[in-house]
């Protein structure tokens, strides 16, 4: 004999938490990994269009300006007179303003 109530129902327990998994599920997508994904796009497609005189930041910490652009690599100023070629992937952030005719020289004085 089964229990009163016991026998019945069951299913729809099991309907309702999987509704709830799906539903946190997408609200994690539109939360955590969709505007990840946009930001990535952003990112690449800003080191796609680095031209020469862009001020950036590598990954370790170095700032610099382009001074030459080559498919996988760049040529980054560091200092006056000091080059250093190095991956387009190391480049972690392009400083806004980083126009060209902003200031041919060393541009130190300004970030501190």
């Amino acid at each position: 004999m089964p229990p009163p109530g016991g026998g019945q129902g069951g299913g729809g327990d099991l309907f309702q938490v999987l509704i709830m998994i799906t539903v946190f599920m997408g609200i994690f997508y539109f939360i955590v990994i969709r505007p990840q994904h946009i930001e990535q796009r952003k990112h690449q497609e800003r080191i796609n269009n680095l031209q020469k005189g862009d001020r950036v930041v590598t990954s370790g910490g170095i700032h610099g300006v382009v001074r030459a652009t080559k498919e996988k690599t760049l040529v980054l100023e560091v200092a006056e007179g000091v080059k250093v070629t190095l991956n387009r992937s190391a480049v972690a952030t392009v400083l806004e303003g980083s126009a060209p005719k902003s200031r041919p020289g060393g541009d130190e004085d300004e970030e501190e």
